[in-house]
């Protein structure tokens, strides 16, 4: 998967007002311990697992950096293109303990990743990321920054949902419209296998079977969450109920 520079992206942001400040505290997104598996104590496995060669932590870092430049133009066009100001996310903060970085005085766990709406920040485990990024490959990562970075933009736009699953059904959505819509425009390539990597990553990180929809929480099931995606991904950000 490589990215470059590519054309604007048509908004569909228009008539969205950004009115609603989020109360302090942790937005929790999207990718959390997939079903199932456990990274290997002490960090992610050196066995490699792709024939890409994609799976040393500089590579990964690479796609890291990637991905959050793609995600920052992406979403910086659509607020130009309806008039409004764009703010990035303050920081991306990689972390390896539990409770080694707080959200609102209270500390995060591991395998996980989160967008901190109190902090302005994206935060994620790195040694689960790099372990799930040489289990699944490369497109991981994009789908990982780009499902927390529409968290981040729910807040900067007043987004709230009576339910955690509405809110991170949508995230899988705004993620898929940010990554198809940059396929499109040419400012992402994906490689042979990518689309592939994301339904892979996205049946991995699914609700376990007995969790109830309506529960603090909630994400979705495996079905869902890839419906979702693949819908933003396929019809871009009309699809996503922003407006």
């Amino acid at each position: 998967m490589t990215t470059r520079v590519g054309r604007r992206p048509r908004s569909v942001l228009a008539g969205l007002v950004t009115a609603l400040v989020v109360a302090a505290g942790c937005v929790v997104g999207g990718v959390s311990e997939p079903e199932g598996q456990e990274p290997p104590p002490g960090g992610a496995s050196p066995a490699q697992t792709r024939a890409d060669g994609t799976t040393s932590v500089e590579e990964f870092q690479r796609d890291v950096a990637d991905a959050r430049g793609l995600a920052e133009r992406y979403w910086a066009a659509q607020f130009r293109a309806s008039g409004e100001r764009f703010r990035p996310v303050r920081r991306v903060i990689p972390y390896q303990r539990d409770g080694e970085v707080s959200c609102g005085g209270q500390g995060l766990p591991r395998n996980n990743a989160v967008y901190c709406s109190a902090g302005d920040f994206i935060a994620y485990d790195v040694n689960w990321s790099v372990w799930a990024f040489r289990q699944v490959g490369d497109a991981f990562v994009f789908y990982l920054l780009g499902h927390e970075y529409a968290h981040a933009i729910q807040v900067r736009l007043g987004i709230r949902y009576s339910y955690t699953i509405q809110q991170e059904l949508q995230a899988d959505c705004m993620a898929g419209a940010y990554l198809g819509d940059s396929v499109r425009s040419g400012a992402l390539t994906l490689d042979e296998g990518d689309l592939e990597e994301f339904r892979e990553g996205l049946l991995a990180v699914g609700d376990d079977p007995g969790q109830p929809w309506f529960a603090e929480g909630s994400h979705g099931t495996a079905e869902q969450r890839t419906e979702s995606f693949f819908r933003g991904y396929e019809r871009s950000l009309d699809a996503c109920g922003l407006r």
